[in-house]
């Protein structure tokens, strides 16, 4: 009979969740996101005018670049100083070099001093990825991390769609310096949410006298030590593997080739979008309810037959339907992934785990596009779109492989894995019902990133994941 009570304590305190922490680094998220795509469009249309594409192309590497080879080592750093500490150094910093930013475009017209304000935003977006994407596992658990995540991809899907016209009006309207001054005052905003947020969580695992170099490697050895994580990060390889041609390049030139209009991608792309969003706002509402096997393999097959659909259509309607269909699938599935590979990951390894999760999602689409793009100079666009949809098929091969593999033991890599208390229940909004407590299973980019900042337009189909 104790046991039973213990059971059914264990159920209780695993499906907590702190709604108005999880709401606050939504929003917050929200917010962040938002801005970086107003920041992007002002950045990218400004490097434009100053030098055309060897201008935008210098730009957009001096962001990405630095940020890929930066997460390589910042999920140990998170780790080591904890959560809290990274996040609020990094925000603050970020709002004073874009304020700093904004006074030196406003008296400058050099194109240099935006390279290296990209480059340094892009280490700073790196330090912090990791970081924040170990948050919502420590305010959610159970099968409310599920919908916690839902709800954070929801947003994700929201922010270009708010965020890009912004960026397009104030640069028309205005000067670059005023974009940036906008988002030096959200990232203002972001830090005074992240310290709500961060309050009273614990500090890192520090260990005296440890190599944080040979720490900053633990991401490989996790990988491959934990064959739950190892196939959960296959399955998002390939999903991102098999969007980032067929989004970035072939669909411009499948619209093209039929003569339907530039129009025509920003319909699909809208469409996708619109699918995604529907199905955040599903799994922020009913997440816990939809079985994992669904949310993870089932919208998984269903990804790829949608790829391979979208290449039969002939005619941007179809087309459209298609792509939103297959938003809805990736709605659904990314926030899964993330959940499953949260709640697998040991406890303090947390950071460097969702370092190479990011870092999949990054590092995959410039290799998708030279694989793809050569492979399709000698087969054609249609069909390599083809060969993308069977790629993504290999993904929910992927994760149910996954599902097989036992979660990691209490023990991490170089000591104990202890976990955090659990949250203390609140009450739930309108619109995050709680529910009813259920045994809790782990559920886990589809097309997302742990934290989704912006680089290009694959930002709309990679996931979030962290979302």
């Amino acid at each position: 009979m104790t046991s039973t009570h213990e059971s059914q304590a264990a159920d209780g305190a695993q499906a907590t969740v702190q709604w108005r922490k999880v709401i606050t680094l939504t929003a917050s998220q929200g917010l962040s996101l938002t801005a970086d795509y107003v920041l992007l469009v002002a950045l990218a249309w400004t490097a434009v005018q100053l030098g055309g594409v060897g201008a935008i192309t210098t730009l957009m590497l001096a962001g990405t670049i630095p940020r890929a080879l930066t997460l390589i080592f910042s999920g140990a750093i998170a780790d080591t100083l904890g959560a809290r500490f990274v996040l609020l150094r990094t925000t603050s910093a970020r709002a004073v070099l874009l304020a700093a930013g904004a006074v030196v475009v406003f008296t400058t017209p050099w194109f240099w001093p935006l390279v290296v304000v990209a480059a340094i935003e892009g280490v700073l977006l790196g330090i912090g990825s990791p970081a924040a994407s170990t948050l919502m596992p420590r305010l959610a658990q159970g099968e409310q991390l599920a919908r916690a995540n839902s709800l954070s991809s929801l947003v994700t899907r929201l922010a270009p769609i708010i965020g890009t016209p912004i960026g397009a009006w104030l640069i028309a309207t205005g000067e670059l310096w005023e974009a940036m001054a906008v988002v030096a005052a959200t990232c203002a905003v972001s830090f005074a949410a992240m310290w709500v947020v961060t309050r009273g969580m614990a500090g890192g695992d520090r260990t005296p006298g440890e190599n944080m170099l040979r720490r900053s490697g633990d991401g490989i050895r996790l990988l491959r030590t934990y064959g739950r994580l190892r196939w959960l990060f296959i399955c998002a390889f390939l999903l991102d593997m098999a969007f980032g041609w067929p989004i970035e390049v072939a669909l411009p030139l499948i619209v093209d080739g039929r003569g339907w209009g530039v129009g025509s991608v920003a319909v699909v792309v809208v469409a996708f979008s619109c699918g995604a969003i529907v199905a955040g706002l599903t799994g922020a509402l009913l997440a816990h309810r939809i079985p994992l096997m669904v949310r993870l393999v089932v919208t998984g097959v269903g990804i790829g037959l949608g790829i391979l659909a979208m290449a039969a259509m002939n005619s941007v309607f179809t087309l459209a339907v298609v792509g939103a269909l297959v938003g809805l699938m990736a709605g659904l599935n990314g926030p899964a992934i993330v959940t499953v590979y949260q709640q697998a990951s040991p406890r303090a390894r947390l950071g460097t785990a969702m370092s190479m999760l990011t870092l999949a999602g990054i590092g995959t689409v410039p290799v998708s596009i030279v694989v793809f793009g050569a492979l399709s100079a000698v087969i054609g666009v249609t069909a390599t779109w083809f060969v993308c949809g069977f790629v993504a098929l290999a993904a929910p091969v992927a994760a149910l492989r996954a599902l097989r593999q036992p979660p990691p033991g209490p023990e991490s890599l170089g000591g104990t894995d202890t976990p955090s208390p659990a949250p203390e229940a609140e009450p739930a909004p309108a619109l995050v019902e709680a529910s009813p407590t259920a045994e809790a299973q782990p559920v886990a980019t589809a097309v997302a990133a742990s934290d989704p900042e912006p680089a290009t337009d694959q930002l709309l189909v990679t996931a979030s994941r962290n979302g």
